[in-house]
């Protein structure tokens, strides 16, 4: 009877987690009616090396954030470690992020990989942040991850 009752606290422990951490990935994640990175493809960025604008109807919904796809392969692929595919910073400018702090919008077709994490920028009206990033990325980076890792705690 106590371990049921212990597997019962764990079980119902876990879906209380879950159900915060979907919570507040939907408020402090970059999103459109709960779709990552405007639709695009989180895969393609990868296998492709460029954006790729997924399909709703080869979604999934990952802790509360729906991730688009391309093709079902790359659905799979996202399917068997997510963590490994999502965009870094909730999917928001990685140069703000680790310039100041700040949530901006991004422009889905800049992109860079760093360290096997997908970073996106924002692009738009002569400023392109990604030419910004690269010019201090190792510092900026280091920001951006303490920056981040405020936001979600």
């Amino acid at each position: 009877m106590k371990k049921q009752i212990l597997i019962l606290f764990v079980a119902l422990l876990s879906i209380a987690t879950f159900g915060q951490t979907a919570a507040k990935r939907a408020v402090e994640f970059n999103l459109e009616n709960k779709v990552a990175i405007q639709g695009y493809d989180p895969v393609a960025y990868f296998t492709q090396k460029k954006a790729v604008k997924g399909k709703p109807a080869i979604a999934t919904t990952y802790e509360g954030v729906i991730y688009n796809f391309s093709s079902q392969a790359n659905k799979d692929l996202f399917l068997k470690t997510p963590s490994a595919y999502e965009p870094q910073y909730g999917g928001w400018c990685a140069y703000a992020m680790g310039a100041n702090g700040e949530k901006v919008e991004i422009n889905p077709e800049t992109f860079k990989i760093v360290d096997g994490k997908l970073n996106l920028y924002y692009n738009a009206f002569f400023n392109n942040t990604l030419k910004s990033w690269n010019k201090d990325e190792v510092n900026l980076k280091k920001k951006a991850d303490a920056n981040w890792k405020k936001i979600i705690n």
